[in-house]
């Protein structure tokens, strides 16, 4: 079974609508994506695994540029 919580239509739809909920959405994909990262590391060096973490460490700076961008207006407003 799965460690993390697979993401809904209804959760995509509010994620939309609540920018709190949306940033709370990302930060912890962006958490789990970071675990994962750490245990392919530690796995031990294998072309695949090489591969997964170029691949996640790229997807992991995409989601880390989204959340600076929500806080953003948030610091601006504050």
């Amino acid at each position: 079974m799965s460690r993390y919580a697979v993401v809904t239509d209804a959760d995509l739809l509010r994620a939309r609508q609540d920018p709190a909920f949306r940033h709370q959405l990302l930060a912890g994909n962006l958490e789990f994506l970071l675990e994962e990262l750490n245990r392919l590391r530690r796995a031990g060096p294998d072309p695949k695994r090489t591969r997964q973490i170029k691949e996640g460490v790229e997807l992991a700076v995409k989601l880390a540029d989204l959340l600076q961008r929500l806080a953003a207006p948030r610091a601006r407003a504050s």
